[in-house]
């Protein structure tokens, strides 16, 4: 089937193109899922979520964009309401942030599933933050309207994420290449 006759079986609820749907497109949104989740088990739940929400609001997708661009944006915005409900972001005041350019990361080879797994390691309003930012381009404004918070405090979160990841890379590069 086409991406096209998949779009129209799935808005007729049929089981057959959804399997498809799925197997054509976990991998690509397990991954923004595996972004935003604390663990690996958290991000399978997620990906379960999204797809449940695709699926259920695929007759919203009117054609503009690409469907992948919209499943993609489904699956952010399902995970990031599963956390928002959580609360897990601390107001701070705008004068506390520090210079997002003072923590740029210098590194050797480091290997992804290292990266992945210090990205997971963060606290969870730093995590979302440095992926709505960093990973998925999202500006502070849009992070703050979708997170519920204010642009300072996605600033200030995004620069504690960064010293955070800058701290962890700096102690990988010291223990594995000297």
């Amino acid at each position: 089937m086409t991406l096209d006759e998949l779009i129209i079986q799935c808005k007729k609820h049929d089981a057959k193109a959804q399997g498809e749907l799925y197997t054509k497109y976990n991998r690509i949104l397990f991954a923004i899922c595996l972004r935003y989740s604390p663990n690996y088990a958290e991000a399978e739940d997620n990906l379960q979520d999204a797809f449940l929400t695709i699926f259920k609001k695929v007759e919203q997708y009117n054609g503009k964009g690409s469907f992948e661009g919209w499943m993609k944006r489904v699956t952010v915005n399902t995970v990031l309401q599963k956390y928002r409900k959580q609360r897990t972001f601390k107001i701070v005041d705008e004068g506390q942030i520090e210079d997002e350019e003072d923590t740029e990361i210098e590194s050797d080879e480091i290997p992804l599933d290292f990266l992945l797994k210090i990205v997971q390691e963060l606290p969870d309003r730093y995590r979302m933050v440095f992926s709505m930012y960093v990973m998925d381009g999202y500006q502070h404004k849009e992070i703050a309207e979708m997170l519920g918070i204010s642009d300072g405090t996605s600033k200030s979160n995004l620069a504690r994420a960064r010293i955070i990841l800058k701290n962890r890379i700096e102690e990988y590069n010291a223990k594995y290449n000297t």
